[in-house]
C-alpha cells in the first residue's frame, strides 16, 4: 500500500439522476446495511425508494396531506418514520407500503425525525420549538417525553443511546442526558440547520445560516474547526462527513458541493466545486460503507447519485 496522500477526492461523476418527483426534494437517506436502496422526500408529498445502482424507482409511498420534510431509516429496513407538514410523525411498513401508526402531537410543522439505534423510539422536532420522543412499543399514541427548552423551531436533532441532540433556529445546539436528566446548551450564535456526530460521538458538525459549518467539541463546547467557502444563509442545507470522516462535504444554495479536509479545513479541489444542482441543495448524505458513492437531493426536483470514477 503507498502511503495516504491526505483523504480521498470526493466521488464527483453522476452516476444517476432520481427524477420522479414533482417539485422540490427536500431529504434523501441511504437504506441501513449494505445501503442499496435510497430514500427521497418530496413537496410533492410523496416518499420514493429506489434502487440506488440502477436508478429506478421501486415504490412510492403516499399518505402525507402536506410536504415531506424528514426521513428516517430504521436498522433493520423493515420500517421508517417520515414527517413534515402534517404535525405527526408517520411510521411506514416498508413491505406493505402502508403507514402502521400517525403519531399526532405537534402544533406545527415536524422538521426533523430520528429514531434509536433498535427503532424502538422516534425523536421528532418541530417547527412549534418541542422535540417529542416516542416509544413505538406503548399502545398509548401520546409521548413519552416532550422536550421544551428551545425558543424557536427544531431543525435537526440525533438520538443516540441514552441522550438526544438538537439544533434549533434559536441558535443552540442543546444536548440532553435522558439518564442523568441533564442538558448541556451550545450557543451558535446562528440558526442551525442540521447537527451531525462523528461516529464516537466525540465531535459534531453543526451547518448554520451564516455559511459556515463549524466542528464542535461534544465534551466542552468548544469550536475545534471551521468551514467555510459555500452559500448558506435561507434554506436548511446539511452538511456530512466523508467516509472515514476524513472530509466535510455540503451542498449549498447555488447548487455546488463542497468538501474540505477535516483536519485543516482546506477546500479540496475543485476550488470552486462546479455547479451540479439548479438550485439549493437540500441535503448531502455520503454513503455509509462506500468510500466512492454519495447523494444529493435539490429543491431542483432531482435527487443525484454520485460516484467515484476509480
Amino acid at each position: 500500500m503507498a502511503p495516504s496522500r491526505g483523504p480521498l477526492p470526493l466521488a464527483r461523476t453522476l452516476h444517476v439522476t432520481l427524477d420522479g418527483h414533482k417539485g422540490p426534494v427536500n431529504v434523501a437517506r441511504y437504506a441501513k446495511g449494505s445501503a442499496k436502496y435510497v430514500l427521497t422526500g418530496g413537496q410533492d408529498r410523496t416518499v420514493r425508494l429506489w434502487n440506488a445502482s440502477l436508478g429506478t424507482e421501486i415504490k412510492a409511498f403516499n399518505a402525507h396531506g402536506y410536504e415531506v420534510l424528514s426521513i428516517a431509516v430504521a436498522h433493520d429496513n423493515a420500517k421508517f418514520v417520515s414527517s413534515g407538514g402534517d404535525r405527526s410523525v408517520f411510521v411506514w411498513d416498508v413491505t406493505s407500503g402502508t403507514t402502521t401508526r400517525r403519531l399526532p402531537g405537534h402544533m406545527g410543522k415536524i422538521n426533523a425525525v430520528e429514531f434509536n439505534e433498535d427503532a424502538s423510539m422516534v425523536a421528532s422536532g418541530s417547527f412549534d420549538s418541542t422535540v417529542r420522543l416516542w416509544d413505538l412499543r406503548a399502545q398509548s399514541r401520546a409521548p413519552i417525553q416532550i422536550l421544551e427548552e428551545a425558543r424557536d423551531a427544531i431543525q435537526t436533532l440525533h438520538i443516540e443511546s441514552t441522550s438526544i441532540t438538537t439544533g434549533s433556529v434559536d441558535g443552540h445546539v442543546r444536548t440532553y442526558d435522558l439518564r442523568k436528566g441533564e442538558l448541556r446548551s451550545d450557543y451558535i450564535g446562528h440558526p442551525v440547520t442540521a447537527v451531525v456526530p462523528t461516529q464516537d460521538s466525540q465531535t459534531f458538525l453543526v451547518t448554520t445560516l451564516d455559511s459556515h459549518i463549524r466542528l464542535i467539541d461534544a465534551t466542552n463546547g468548544k469550536m475545534l474547526n471551521d468551514f467555510i467557502g459555500h452559500t448558506n444563509s435561507s434554506y436548511r442545507c446539511r452538511a456530512c462527513f466523508g467516509l472515514g470522516e476524513a472530509t466535510v462535504v455540503c451542498g449549498d444554495e447555488n447548487g455546488m458541493v463542497w468538501a474540505w479536509d477535516l483536519l485543516d479545513a482546506k477546500l479540496l479541489q475543485p476550488n470552486p466545486p462546479p455547479k451540479v444542482h439548479s438550485k439549493v441543495i437540500t441535503w448531502t448524505e455520503h454513503h455509509p460503507s462506500d468510500a466512492g458513492e454519495m447523494i444529493t437531493s435539490s429543491a431542483d426536483g432531482t435527487c443525484k447519485i454520485w460516484r467515484s470514477n476509480t
